[in-house]
Formats: C-alpha cells, sequence, structure tokens
C-alpha cells in the first residue's frame, strides 16, 4: 500500500455541536480549521491521484479515511492505494514492472515513508530480476562457447581430412 495520511488534533464532535449551536456561523478558530482540513483534503487526494496516474495497471483504486471539520463536512485526512508488486512472468517483465512500481510509489511531490519503503522494495526486485536476466546471459554464453568450439574441432577434423582422408562430415 502506498498513501498519505495526515492528522489533526481537533475535536470534532464538539466543534459540530458548536457549529450547529450558532445557526452555521463558524467562529474564527474553526474557520481556521476548515482551511487547514480543506487543504489537507486537497494535498491527499492530489498524492493519491498521482499514484494513480504513474501507476496506471499496477494500482487499484484509492482509498480514503476522514474528518469531520466543524462545518460537519468530512475532509479526507488520510489515504492509500493498493499496488500490485508481484514479479512478472519473466526477468524483462519484472525489471518494467519493478520500475513502474518504484515511479508510482515516488510519484507524489511528497513521498511519505510507506512509498518510500515500496519504492525501495521495488529497486530489490529490480536488482534481483537483473541477476537472474545476468545469470541466464552467462549460461547462454556458455552454451554459446561450447557450440564454438565444437564448430572449431569440426573445421579442424575437416581440414585434416581434405588431404584424401576417408570421411567427410556434413553440417
Amino acid at each position: 500500500m502506498i498513501g498519505a495520511v495526515a492528522s489533526f488534533s481537533a475535536s470534532s464532535s464538539a466543534a459540530a455541536s458548536r457549529f450547529a449551536g450558532r445557526g452555521g456561523e463558524l467562529t474564527p478558530e474553526q474557520q481556521r480549521q476548515v482551511a487547514a482540513l480543506k487543504q489537507t483534503d486537497r494535498k491527499v487526494r492530489s498524492h493519491e491521484q498521482a499514484h494513480m496516474a504513474a501507476g496506471a495497471g499496477l494500482v487499484r483504486g484509492s482509498s480514503f479515511s476522514y474528518q469531520a471539520g466543524p462545518d460537519n463536512k468530512r475532509y479526507a485526512v488520510g489515504g492509500e492505494v493498493s499496488i500490485d508488486t508481484s514479479p512478472g512472468r519473466t526477468p524483462t517483465e519484472t525489471i518494467a514492472k519493478a520500475q513502474q512500481i518504484r515511479a508510482a510509489a515516488l510519484a507524489p511531490a511528497d513521498p511519505s515513508t510507506q512509498d518510500r519503503r515500496v519504492a525501495a522494495a521495488a529497486s530489490q526486485m529490480e536488482m534481483q530480476a537483473r541477476q537472474e536476466l545476468a545469470q541466464a546471459g552467462e549460461e547462454q554464453r556458455s552454451g554459446n562457447s561450447q557450440v564454438d568450439s565444437a564448430l572449431a574441432a569440426y573445421r579442424q577434423v575437416s581440414a585434416a581430412n581434405e588431404g584424401g582422408g576417408g570421411f567427410s562430415a556434413v553440417a
């Protein structure tokens, strides 16, 4: 999960009852609380939207935690998105997926600690896939050198037999 959380220590129920008791007028302090909650709501939603945009295809919808303001409205004060962090079918797919996971985790302007953890895990996944790819390449090169050795031996035998030897090889 990647997300953002903001916390406020405002007694929402007490503020809401004062709001209701005044016929809808907010005190200057309550107005400041509402302004702060609105700003946090915008930041949290923007943060999660950045994850969604960068992680397209890997992330599922965002979920939010809310806090009631002194105006009795709900404001998002925390959020998260779910992201698929399973490896790809091949090391190459895993590398591409890990890069997208990392980009999605670090997409917001202010990545959270959890976002950074997800990005670090994605980097680790990418490194492991690169090692698998390198190991497969080594095995491929090793197989190629055996083929090269066999061809060289064949050429030696062919060259030795060109002088009238009793057999010939066909490749």
